[in-house]
C-alpha cells in the first residue's frame, strides 16, 4: 500500500512550541521531520521512539549555511506538505542603543535570517499546493506597538515579517500558501510564566489556522485564532 500520509518539515523541534508542534501532527495523521540544533537528547528524540517511525530527528543550525544545504540533500526526494520554521531568540528588555553590537547581530540572525534561509533554500521540497510558515509574533507588528519595549526582539519579528513579504513578491505566482504565525502569549522561556496561554492551549490554533489557509497562495498573517494580524 502507498503511503500517503502528508508530511510536515518543523525546524526547530526540540522543545515547547516547536516540539508540541510535531505532536500535534502526529497526533492527527502526518509524518513529521523535526531539527534539532546539536546532538543533545530533547524531548523530539522522545517523541521520535514513541512515534513507530513517523518521526524522523534531523540536526541544524539555522545560522550555519552549510547546514542547511546538507539537510536539503539529506532531504532530497522527499515532497513536503508543510515547512515550518519556529525558531526565537531574547536577550533580555534593553533600549535600543544599549543594546551591543554583537547581541543585535546574534538576534537578528537566528530570528530573521536564519529563518529566511531555510524559506528560500528548502522551497523547492515543498510541494505546489503546500504551506511554508514561519513563527512571529504581536510583537512584530509596527501598528500594534503602542507600548514600546523589548527593542531588539520587535525589531527582529519586524524584519522577519518583511523578509517574507519580500519572499512573496519575488515569488507572487508561487501557489503555494505563505503564512507567518502568531502563537499568542505563551508561557515558554520567552514568553514567561505570566503569559496567557499553555503550549498545549496555543498549538492546535496554530495548527487549525495552517490547515484553514491550505490551498490559499500567498502570504498572510494571522494568530492561532485564525485572526489578521496589523502589520
Amino acid at each position: 500500500m502507498t503511503d500517503t500520509r502528508p508530511t510536515a518539515l518543523i525546524v526547530g523541534a526540540s522543545r515547547t512550541l516547536g516540539l508540541e508542534l510535531a505532536a500535534e501532527y502526529l497526533r492527527r495523521g502526518w509524518d513529521v521531520v523535526g531539527t534539532v540544533r546539536g546532538s543533545r537528547r530533547t524531548g523530539l528524540h522522545d517523541l521520535a521512539e514513541e512515534s513507530g517511525g513517523r518521526l524522523a530527528v534531523e540536526s541544524l543550525e539555522m545560522t550555519d549555511p552549510g547546514g542547511i544545504t546538507a539537510l536539503r540533500g539529506r532531504l532530497a526526494g522527499r515532497t513536503l506538505d508543510l515547512l515550518f520554521v519556529n525558531a526565537a531568540v531574547t536577550r533580555g528588555d534593553l533600549p535600543i542603543g544599549d543594546v551591543p553590537t554583537e547581541m543585535f547581530t546574534e538576534v537578528m540572525a537566528t530570528n530573521a535570517l536564519g529563518p529566511m534561509r531555510v524559506v528560500e533554500w528548502l522551497r523547492p521540497l515543498v510541494a505546489p499546493a503546500g504551506t511554508i510558515g514561519v513563527m512571529s509574533s504581536d510583537q512584530g507588528s509596527i501598528a500594534l506597538n503602542t507600548d514600546g519595549g523589548q527593542d531588539l526582539y520587535r525589531a527582529s519579528k519586524s524584519a522577519l515579517n518583511q523578509l517574507m513579504r519580500c519572499h512573496a513578491a519575488r515569488h507572487a505566482d508561487d501557489p503555494r500558501t505563505l503564512l507567518l504565525m502568531d502563537p499568542g502569549w505563551v508561557r515558554t522561556g520567552l514568553g514567561g510564566p505570566e503569559a496567557e496561554l499553555g503550549v498545549e492551549e496555543s498549538v492546535p490554533g496554530v495548527v487549525d489556522t495552517i490547515e484553514a489557509h491550505r490551498g490559499k497562495p500567498g502570504l498572510r498573517f494571522v494568530d492561532h485564532r485564525g485572526q489578521v494580524v496589523p502589520w
